[in-house]
């Protein structure tokens, strides 16, 4: 099959692309930089520059590349789009990946009408932000909190299902260099625990992200998928285990009011209000197995 993979250089592309290499698929990816095009070439697939907020751009990969699927991993949170992180503005950080998960994915699906192509499978998110009603952990018929941010992703799971896609909801990486600025700042006691910690949060490997993505491309199915593993967890849990396992100290506590003015709202709803996300349907429907089914093990191995 062949296969193009937008956003292949990036930590979840770059996975995808060598699960797909090692299925056997024919594969092109693209990037921004043209100084990842060796990335690409070494990983096994045909490096192609494309701009996802330019549409006539797209089009020419698109049709050049003659995709039986697409794979949408663009993200603006590296390279020429990136915005500067600041917790207190995630606005302006995710400003990027907003327009690609709104402007991008339109030319995307314009390009795989234009040039015939059946299928595409997009990554969406799927870690914290579940509705911060009911129980703590959510479904695929269970809504995303409603911010700037995930009504892209709305925007983005409903245009791609509708024209027979499937949408990803991946979970907070870890794994391949996925999460290393998170553990730094863990090791500098820098990410510290928010009032008593409840909100919870979902994680994936990214190797566990891969094989979840070929099993959409390969098999005839559509609609969206939680791609988490099986333990979605409280802070105040998985903060303190992902510290020892960094052989760093402790993680601090603060109270609410001063996460709030220091980090801001989204990082305070995150560690109190956060919602995690079930797997079972990606499981039964896809036949998907984690190697990792939990971020206790998972950050043993990657950490040891």
């Amino acid at each position: 099959m062949r296969v193009l993979v937008a956003g292949g250089s990036g930590v979840i592309g770059r996975g995808v692309v060598s699960a797909l290499v090692a299925r056997g698929h024919q594969v092109s990816a693209t990037t921004t930089d043209s100084a990842k095009l060796g990335l690409l070439q070494r990983l096994g697939a045909e490096g192609r520059v494309m701009d996802g907020l330019d549409p006539l751009s797209v089009g020419e990969v698109v049709a050049a590349a003659k995709p039986d699927v697409i794979v949408n991993q663009m993200t603006g949170l590296s390279g020429r789009h990136a915005g500067k992180a600041n917790p207190r503005r995630p606005d302006r950080f995710f400003a990027a990946t907003n327009r690609l998960r709104a402007e991008g994915i339109e030319h995307l699906l314009d390009a795989a009408r234009a040039a015939g192509v059946a299928r595409v499978v997009t990554q969406s998110h799927g870690s914290f932000n579940g509705a911060r009603t009911g129980g703590w952990v959510k479904t695929e018929d269970d809504p995303l909190e409603m911010t700037e941010g995930t009504r892209a992703l709305a925007h983005l799971e409903q245009v791609v299902t509708e024209a027979g896609g499937v949408a990803l909801r991946y979970g907070a990486f870890y794994g391949s260099g996925a999460n290393d600025e998170q553990v730094a700042l863990v090791r500098r006691r820098l990410l510290p625990i928010v009032g008593r910690g409840t909100g919870y949060t979902s994680w994936v490997h990214v190797d566990d992200a891969g094989s979840a993505t070929v099993l959409a491309v390969e098999q005839d199915c559509t609609g969206v998928y939680n791609i988490v593993d099986d333990e979605p967890a409280p802070v105040s849990e998985w903060l303190p285990f992902l510290a020892e396992c960094a052989g760093a100290k402790p993680p601090r506590r603060i109270p609410v009011w001063l996460a709030r003015v220091l980090a801001g709202d989204m990082a305070v709803g995150m560690m109190t209000e956060g919602r995690g996300f079930s797997n079972a349907k990606a499981k039964r429907e896809l036949g998907w197995v984690l190697r990792h089914p939990s971020w206790r093990q998972g950050f043993r191995e990657e950490l040891a």
